[in-house]
């Protein structure tokens, strides 16, 4: 049976809620958080240290930490553009990547630092199939594209073999959304051969056997191509995290794997903020909300939700709100900000309405929440050792953690 992990990928040091879980998560009995330098611009990192630095000593030298580098956003962009790091490939305007050794000591040293320890129990290159989608988009040869890709870990595997003699990390692996791909995708992941890699990396830094412990990928009850990767993990003797138990893809569309009940207090909040923008001076506020409360069922998920938000409701809603001073606009935002929260608890609840009925074959017999089901299924895998779940809320660990009992 698989054990469960603390996921920090929106996990923040400035959200209250998020350190209140994280510590009922690990008073709880969970003993592995896995995060990332990029998580929220390091307040991931942050928010490990706030809590583990509150600990009994006899919990805190139980946990292991697991941490990845790669990613190059937000302040570390702005710092590569002014100081450019190694072999670097772009894959938006956002998004730069780079699993040069002289980057991952760079990025340990930062990890490091935030969590305010010597040493973390394992680090992860984080995707370093980033390289291969520059290498399809420039149209090159297969082999000589996975021959290079292969360069990159090894020197990548030397430099983290290094760490491992400096007692900086106690292993190493690599978390790769390629890994859980058909073998005949253009970017997946060819993973026979990373033993071979760490041990002659091993070698060349003089130790005597490699470090190489772990793999990541994601794997859930819509995409189950990762387990093929995870059985010749554990036929090695390799641990196995999944990642996105939670999330997953069919035809094409994603879907999040949660069910949510249906808000109580939406209506009210839909009604009061209708009753406020009922006057010719907020009509356009008026049909805005209108027609969002007509729109709320037809999300595919939360993130397109989302989307929509930042880019065209709340853009429209500074408009129309221009026009007030300041004490007539500060009681307007707190009706408009109850209602969006609102608004967002129902929309989780119509996409999972949704989500049962396009998914029932999937989740056939499945007579608890979706999440819960979804988490069973992956705990029944033999092939799994640690499922990641991103638990931001205090209710969200002690639902996790009831399939523990």
């Amino acid at each position: 049976m698989s054990n469960f992990a603390f996921g920090t990928y929106r996990v923040t040091d400035l959200n209250p809620q998020h350190i209140e879980a994280l510590k009922e998560a690990l008073y709880g009995g969970v003993r592995l958080i896995d995060t990332a330098t990029n998580y929220m611009d390091g307040g991931a990192e942050r928010a490990i240290a706030h809590v583990m630095n509150t600990l009994p000593y006899e919990i805190r030298d139980e946990i292991e930490i697991v941490s990845k580098f790669g990613y190059i956003q937000g302040t570390l962009l702005a710092k590569h553009k002014q100081n450019p790091f190694e072999d670097v490939v772009q894959h938006s305007e956002s998004c730069y990547h780079s699993i040069a050794k002289s980057f991952l000591h760079n990025q340990l040293d930062e990890t490091l630092g935030r969590l305010e320890l010597e040493k973390i129990g394992c680090y992860l290159i984080h995707n370093p199939e980033y390289f291969l989608y520059e290498c399809i988009n420039k149209k090159m040869d297969k082999e000589d594209m996975l021959d290079k890709m292969y360069a990159r870990i090894y020197e990548a595997f030397t430099g983290l073999e290094e760490e491992v003699q400096q007692g900086r990390i106690g292993s190493y692996g690599i978390s790769s959304n390629s890994f859980a791909l058909s073998s005949s995708a253009v970017d997946f992941l060819p993973y026979e051969d990373l033993l071979t890699l760490a041990q002659n990396a091993a070698i060349e830094v003089g130790n005597k056997t490699h470090s190489f412990t772990t793999i990541q990928l994601p794997i859930n009850i819509l995409e189950t191509q990762g387990l093929q990767c995870a059985q010749w993990a554990k036929a090695n003797g390799l641990r196995v995290l999944v990642n996105r138990p939670l999330s997953g893809q069919k035809d094409g569309l994603l879907y999040r794997l949660a069910e949510y009940d249906e808000p109580h207090n939406y209506y009210h909040a839909l009604n009061e903020l209708l009753d406020i923008c009922n006057t010719d001076k907020l009509k356009k506020l008026y049909t805005i909300v209108e027609q969002m409360d007509l729109n709320k069922h037809k999300y595919g998920w939360i993130g397109d939700y989302d989307t929509f938000l930042y880019g065209q409701i709340l853009p429209h809603m500074q408009e129309t709100l221009q026009q007030y001073n300041d004490e007539t606009l500060e009681l307007l935002l707190q009706y408009i900000d109850n209602f969006l929260d609102e608004y967002r608890k129902m929309v989780q609840y119509e996409c999972s309405k949704m989500t049962r009925t396009a998914l029932k074959q999937e989740l056939q017999g499945c007579q608890k929440k979706i999440q819960l089901c979804a988490l069973e299924y992956l705990k029944q895998q033999n092939v799994i050792d640690t499922i990641l779940v991103g638990m931001r809320k205090p209710t969200y660990v002690s639902e996790v953690l009831s399939l523990n009992r």
